[in-house]
C-alpha cells in the first residue's frame, strides 16, 4: 500500500541530447514545453538558440519510421549482440528492428522514396500519385506510418 510513485519531469527538468551540442532543453516559450512526456525520444526542431543553456523552439515529437524515412544521411543495418540494429547519421541515430526482414524492408523503402524523390526533381511535372511506382511507394509508407 505505500511505495513511491514514478513522477513526470518538470518542465524545466526535461533535457534530449544533440550530436553537436550536447543537452539541449525546451524553450520556455515553446508550446511543448509543458508537455513532460514523449511517446518517443526523437524530436525534430527549427531553431537551436543558447542563453543561459541550449535551447530548442519549434520542436515535435517523431517516431522512428519516419525518421528513417525522411531523416538526413544514409540508413545501415548492423547485427549487435543478436539484435538487427538500424542506424542513422553514422550511428548517432539507433533503434532495434523487429527482424533483419524488417531492418532490410524499412532500408529498402527508405532508397525507393529517394530514388522516387530524385525522379520528382528531374521531372517537376510528373505526378506521384498516378504513377504506379509512386503510389505503391507513397502507399506502402502511409500504411506503415499510420500503422506502427
Amino acid at each position: 500500500s505505500t511505495g513511491a510513485v514514478k513522477m513526470q519531469p518538470k518542465a524545466e527538468e526535461l533535457k534530449f541530447v544533440t550530436k553537436n551540442d550536447g543537452y539541449v532543453h525546451i524553450h520556455p516559450s515553446s508550446v511543448n514545453y509543458q508537455t513532460r512526456h514523449f511517446e518517443s525520444p526523437y524530436l525534430v526542431y527549427h531553431e537551436k538558440i543558447k542563453t543561459s543553456r541550449v535551447f530548442i523552439r519549434d520542436c515535435s515529437m517523431v517516431s522512428v519510421y519516419p525518421l528513417v524515412l525522411l531523416g538526413g544521411g544514409q540508413v545501415h543495418i548492423q547485427l549487435q549482440k543478436g539484435e538487427f540494429v538500424i542506424s542513422l547519421d553514422d550511428g548517432w541515430i539507433r533503434f532495434v528492428a523487429a527482424s533483419h526482414q524488417v531492418a532490410e524492408l524499412v532500408k529498402e523503402l527508405r532508397c525507393e522514396l529517394d530514388q522516387l524523390l530524385q525522379d520528382k526533381i528531374k521531372n517537376p511535372s510528373m505526378d506521384l500519385c498516378m504513377c504506379p511506382r509512386g503510389s505503391r511507394i507513397i502507399g506502402m509508407i502511409v500504411k506503415l506510418v499510420t500503422t506502427q
